[in-house]
């Protein structure tokens, strides 16, 4: 399948480009934009303002490149342009430690010593290769270096202990997983979705081989770009805003995010007095497949039928949102062990509480659990909410936490059928 010239169906090498990268990007602030599959190597070119990214098979970088254009790849508000590179043969001295010790670009150190920083580690090394982020976990005695070739890695793993004895000789060093690897919480939804699993059953997907999460990742993809393009031209491929036209007059907030399913919400933007709503989604996959929905079984609130179409394009979500959903953030705030005979922890109280921190779509307040879910309508005010409220006396001993969105929830037409 190929929409506005993107070839979603062959992967001429494992080796995706970039261009128009911006020329003073750290390894780390690309690679952030990264989760498809093991990486070899990344390669930059700054004076051409591009990048090569070698991935260890060619279903990831399939991925990563079908990823990347359906999302608009932005990096520092360069568009990246996205192509192929030439697909040379993985080095046979890496392929064996990979096959052999499951070598990859992350090196694990365990028994650290106090006396190791991470501007140390970042000094040593650097003899090894060029670095993409260093992680120390100093409670569990533990650190993580990610460099930006396996090969690199390779050598640390044979090299250190023999190399800096005194420093390092008493500590386990060995290979650790690559963070571009892992299935974040929104590809385990969208596959889960796709591959019409009930809702409550998405984890199954975490167990399932990475080649079948990636190809089927792949084909929502290339669906999701179908859908988009079909309805609202080549320009609207990524695009993650829904329009919701023609609500009744006295609907509410938190009842029209009760007609959506099937995908996390960024922010909900609500105009009551034009009986019109504006909802973007997370990923633009979660928007393509609402919008084919709606559009196959309709969509209504107080028995009237709903307009359903594209918004304006929301552009692509910002890295620090991607990595703070990848780490269970949402537009809804749990916290529990209240106690509900305290006024300050009466509903009204807390949505007063919470209202300072930006629109509150809807408070579930469970007495009977002693537990309480605010909603906001957009999710950076929940980020901002749960670290401010973990500050504030009142809050201490309560258990806070995100919850999940309700809007992300599988609908019941999506179980076993697929786009």
């Amino acid at each position: 399948m190929s929409q506005g010239g993107i070839d979603f169906n062959s992967a001429p090498s494992r080796t995706v480009y970039l261009g128009n990268v911006p020329g003073y990007i750290t390894p780390k602030e690309l690679l952030d934009h990264v989760r498809s599959g093991v990486i070899e190597s990344v390669r930059f070119l700054p004076e051409k303002m591009c990048a090569f990214i070698s991935f260890l098979d060619e279903s990831s970088a399939l991925l990563f490149h079908s990823d990347a254009t359906l999302r608009r790849l932005t990096i520092k508000d360069n568009d990246i342009k996205i192509g192929w590179g030439r697909n040379i043969p993985i080095n046979p001295m890496v392929l064996s430690r990979v096959q052999r010790d499951g070598a990859t670009r992350n090196v694990y150190i365990g028994n650290l010593t106090k006396d190791i920083t991470e501007a140390k580690l970042d000094k040593d090394m650097q003899q090894f290769g060029v670095i993409d982020t260093i992680k120390i976990i100093p409670e569990k005695k533990i650190a993580f270096v990610h460099f930006c070739s396996i090969a690199s890695a390779i050598k640390c793993v044979s090299t250190l202990t023999t190399k800096m004895p005194e420093q390092y000789g008493k500590m386990r060093i060995f290979y650790g997983k690559d963070r571009c690897a892992f299935i974040t919480k929104t590809q385990q939804h969208n596959a889960a979705q796709y591959l019409g699993l009930a809702p409550g059953m998405e984890h199954l997907v975490t167990t399932a081989d990475r080649e079948f999460i990636s190809s089927t990742l792949l084909k929502q993809s290339a669906a999701a770009a179908a859908i988009a393009t079909t309805a609202g031209g080549a320009n609207n491929l990524g695009n993650r805003t829904i329009y919701l036209g023609n609500l009744p007059k006295n609907a509410k907030l938190d009842e029209i995010c009760n007609t959506i399913r099937g995908g996390l919400l960024e922010h909900v933007k609500y105009f009551p007095l034009r009986h019109v709503c504006f909802v973007t989604f997370i990923d633009p996959i979660a928007a393509a497949q609402f919008y084919a929905m709606s559009q196959l079984h309709g969509l209504s609130l107080y028995m009237k039928k709903i307009k359903v179409g594209w918004g304006k394009h929301s552009g692509p979500l910002s890295v620090e949102l991607t990595l703070a959903v990848s780490s269970g953030a949402s537009r809804n705030i749990y916290i529990g062990n209240i106690d509900v005979a305290d006024p300050k922890f009466s509903e009204e109280a807390l949505r007063k509480r919470f209202e300072e921190f930006g629109t509150v779509e809807q408070i579930n307040y469970l007495a009977d659990k002693n537990c309480v879910f605010v909603n906001f309508a957009n999710i950076s005010n929940a980020i901002v909410a749960i670290d401010k409220i973990k500050l504030d006396p009142d809050f201490k001993d309560l258990k806070i936490n995100f919850g999940k969105d309700r809007c992300g929830n599988i609908p019941r037409q999506f179980v076993r059928k697929s786009l």
